[in-house]
């Protein structure tokens, strides 16, 4: 992965767990789907970078929706599990 991420990608943003929650709760809320924290890691990088990404067009790929019930009850009720 290393190999490939230094071959074409711009730059790594790395996110908190509290960030990756939030990112779970916004895709609870605005597409009805669950996801992991690792899932929503993604979505949560493109929220940290939106300044940047402002005026442009960005995809990312939600993959994991495995998670605890009570974990993922408690990321919607506004707590941020640690691991």
């Amino acid at each position: 992965a290393l190999t490939i991420i230094k071959a074409g990608a711009e730059r790594v943003v790395t996110v908190s767990e509290a960030e990756m929650a939030e990112a779970m709760r916004l895709y609870f809320r605005c597409a009805h789907t669950v996801a992991e924290g690792a899932g929503a890691a993604a979505l949560a990088a493109l929220m940290k970078e939106r300044r940047k990404l402002r005026g442009k067009r960005a995809a990312v790929i939600l993959s994991g929706g495995n998670v605890d019930v009570a974990k993922f009850a408690a990321v919607l009720g506004g707590i941020t599990p640690q691991p």
